[in-house]
Formats: C-alpha cells, structure tokens, sequence
C-alpha cells in the first residue's frame, strides 16, 4: 500500500511538472519515452522466444 500512495505522489509531481513545461518539450519526451518502450517490449518478447525453457 505504502508503494502505491508513492506512486501516486510520485505521478502527482511529474504531472505537475509536466503542466508547467512547454508543450514541445512534453510531446518530445513522450514520444522518446514511447519508442524507448517500444524497443523494450520487442527486445523481451525476441529474448522470451529465444530462451524457452523445457520445464
């Protein structure tokens, strides 16, 4: 519970933060944010397919 009521904190400043920042700027760090997800999703899923264990 104590880690959720620091997320929520946490996603509360960086919103804030976020609001207070040129619009710019906030649409390229969401897209840098984004495609770095992307690579990220599709590293682990390439790797996940590579190492299947016969468990």
């Amino acid at each position: 519970m104590l880690f959720l009521v620091a997320a929520l904190l946490l996603l509360g400043v960086v919103m804030g933060t976020v609001a207070h920042a040129p619009l710019s700027f906030s649409l390229t760090a969401a897209v840098v944010i984004a495609v770095w997800l992307g690579i990220f999703a599709l590293r682990e899923r390439h790797g996940r397919r590579r190492h299947t264990s016969t468990h």
